[in-house]
């Protein structure tokens, strides 16, 4: 089994630390490294190159600056590994929050490099497992939510009890082929619509 090796976005407006940080991510392996000089522009850059991981480097950025870079991580979806000369506690938790991967301060040297992305990617894959398993979660409560509205109006109209309700609905599903939470919206659909002055 091959591992694929990601490729990388290195956003860094100083030409010689940016070919130090280069020459870094490949020693490290990453073969596929595209490098911008500034950070104007950098969505469109990101959708057209499509990296698998995305490394800007600040010296002094202003709170304009993070505060753009912070909406990005936002919306990007991939693992971002920032580097910031300097720093406070307001900027740190602006970037935890952003869902920054890898917030370092006190710059970046070429031997870091690959330890820090290793982790950017491990940390970004562990917060999009939680997140996809609390939507799961929420989805299934969701659906049982709409199930037990559902069984609810079985009982009232035909005068059932709530196991048979389910079982009706079970049936139902297994009938057409659907998942039982589909079939009890759609009753529950019906329900509202019928209400419906």
């Amino acid at each position: 089994m091959t591992v694929s090796i990601p490729s990388v976005l290195l956003v860094d407006e100083n030409k010689i630390r940016a070919a130090i940080i280069e020459a870094g991510l490949r020693e490290a392996g990453y073969e596929q490294v595209h490098v911008i000089g500034e950070t104007l522009g950098l969505a469109r850059h990101i959708e057209q190159i499509s990296p698998d991981v995305i490394v800007i480097d600040l010296e002094n950025p202003n709170r304009d600056l993070l505060e753009s870079m912070f909406q990005l991580s936002r919306t990007v979806k991939r693992p971002i590994a920032m580097f910031v000369d300097q720093s406070d506690q307001t900027s740190i938790e602006a970037a935890v929050d952003a869902g920054v991967s890898a917030y370092i301060v006190d710059g970046l040297t070429k031997e870091r490099v690959k330890p820090i992305l290793d982790m950017a990617i491990s940390r970004f894959n562990a917060f999009a497992r939680m997140s996809r398993e609390l939507q799961d979660a929420r989805d299934e409560l969701a659906g049982r939510k709409v199930i037990d509205r559902a069984k609810a109006i079985l009982m009232k109209a035909k005068n059932i009890n709530e196991d048979e309700a389910y079982r009706l609905l079970r049936k139902t599903a297994m009938t057409q082929n659907r998942k039982i939470a589909d079939i009890a919206q759609s009753l529950v659909t019906a329900e509202n619509l019928m209400n419906e002055k």
